[in-house]
């Protein structure tokens, strides 16, 4: 029986060290989450009050996908390079190249997978409100 309750413990502690991985600091590179790397580009308040832009170049290798999350405001994504999917809640995953965009809306669940052999990377510009986690791990409806 005491096996059993450490075990969950230590399982239950992993689980919250992962996911303060995920919701970091903003002013920081969000992560690390192997197989993505977030470059941040610049963060400034807005004129519109408790809220503020947030630029953040992302990488993703070859075959990696997002965990299910959501943001406090809305994603507006540049393709840079490569060949994305990107599946957002109620909608089928669509595929986007270098080049084009799309708006995931405030609060709805998506993730993003790299379908392509190479490198693929996306400019995510957010508008969201000040002081809530960039990053919220969600489930997928």
């Amino acid at each position: 029986m005491t096996r059993g309750l450490n075990t969950a413990a230590m399982v239950a502690a992993i689980a919250t060290i992962i996911t303060a991985a995920l919701v970091a600091d903003t002013t920081q590179a969000q992560g690390p989450q192997p197989g993505t790397k977030r470059t941040p580009l610049q963060q400034a308040d807005l004129s519109i009050a408790g809220h503020e832009v947030i630029q953040v170049r992302v990488d993703f290798d070859p075959g990696f996908v997002s965990p299910w999350h959501t943001h406090p405001g809305e994603e507006v994504i540049y393709v840079i390079e490569g060949t994305i999917e990107y599946q957002v809640q109620g909608k089928p995953p669509k595929t986007y190249n270098a080049g084009q965009v799309l708006i995931v809306p405030y609060g709805t669940p998506h993730s993003a997978r790299n379908v392509g052999a190479a490198n693929a990377a996306e400019l995510a510009t957010y508008i969201v409100e000040k002081g809530k986690p960039l990053i919220t791990l969600a489930t997928q409806k």
